[in-house]
């Protein structure tokens, strides 16, 4: 398997512009642009949708390399969770599609962030009436359901969490005070318009919620199982598995210490997640040097503000 400092030292060796050019080509053809005509993130002028130029989800949604990474921890942090983990078993094409699925979380996040009002609430009521034949039992006999609200708060905070722990690892920014809260404060708004309830809205309460969920969450054959398939997904992409585990390890390194001890993770691959973490930390700037056209500038021009405000914060 590629290491990360293999990864640093290809990027090293080769002139700073083409390796730009080169990872536009490689995200954009595993992650499409999610505005493939369904959303026009241009129109209205003026228009904020959930959240705002101001507001910190745009801040940190915007950095690629953390939302990335952290999308990785979420989905294995989400395994952990039998009753989440049977409705993706029972209802969903991981087996054939994890990349399609990892598509569609992405243009999600990216819609209900960036989207103007009215696309983004047409978003999130489309995933609502797809959440409504999501049903089922799981191993152990207890019924499940996609728009149940403790579900849909478990898979919101192992999101909301792993993005920003992701963006503090790799954006290269230092987050405010108060950054965190205003962040977890703002995000609920999806989670709570898709029927989640009890939200939690602060960084101590997202470390109350995982202390409290913890008895409920177990790492099974399931578990293992959606885990090996992730640890081997192809992306479209030259070199797609030196990519693949630069950000699955990447994404390992942000799981808080509970969910590593749970997984059974070796001392082996803890070494690994910091050596990918410090590579992808590394070589963050020039992903972002590549992407620096993406749909939060879009957004940002719609509302007439410079995509650089984004990188700081006031």
């Amino acid at each position: 398997m590629p290491s990360p400092p293999n990864f640093l030292s290809r990027i090293a060796r080769e002139p700073i512009r083409p390796v730009r050019a080169a990872i536009r080509h490689w995200v954009l053809s595993a992650f499409p642009r999610a505005d493939t005509g369904s959303i026009d993130y241009d129109h209205p002028h003026g228009d904020p949708g959930l959240f705002g130029p101001d507001s910190a989800t745009w801040r940190v949604h915007s950095d690629f390399p953390g939302m990335l990474a952290g999308g990785l921890a979420a989905l294995t942090l989400q395994t952990l969770h039998p009753l989440a983990l049977a409705g993706v078993w029972d209802h969903s094409n991981f087996r054939g599609d994890l990349l399609g699925r990892l598509r569609r979380t992405t243009a999600f996040v990216g819609g209900t962030t960036y989207a103007p009002r009215a696309q983004t609430e047409a978003l999130i009521e489309h995933v609502r009436q797809i959440h409504t034949h999501i049903t089922g039992h799981g191993e152990d006999g207890r019924p499940y359901a996609a728009n149940d609200p403790a579900l849909l708060t478990w898979v919101h905070v192992t999101e909301a969490y792993s993005f920003l722990q992701g963006y503090r690892r790799y954006s290269h920014v230092t987050l405010p005070a108060d950054a965190a809260d205003r962040y977890y404060d703002e995000v609920r708004r999806i989670a709570e318009a898709l029927g989640a309830h009890a939200v939690p809205a602060s960084e101590q309460a997202v470390n109350d919620y995982f202390q409290h969920i913890q008895p409920e969450l177990a790492y099974t054959e399931r578990s293992r199982v959606v885990l090996e398939l992730l640890s081997q997904v192809r992306l479209p992409v030259p070199a797609a598995g030196l990519s693949r585990d630069l950000f699955l390890h990447a994404g390992a390194a942000l799981l808080p210490d509970w969910a590593t001890e749970l997984l059974g993770r070796t001392p082996r691959q803890q070494r690994q997640a910091r050596l990918a973490a410090h590579a992808l930390w590394t070589i963050a700037p020039v992903f972002r040097a590549a992407l620096k056209d993406g749909i939060a500038s879009r957004a940002c021009r719609r509302m007439d503000v410079p995509a650089e405000q984004l990188q700081h914060w006031a």
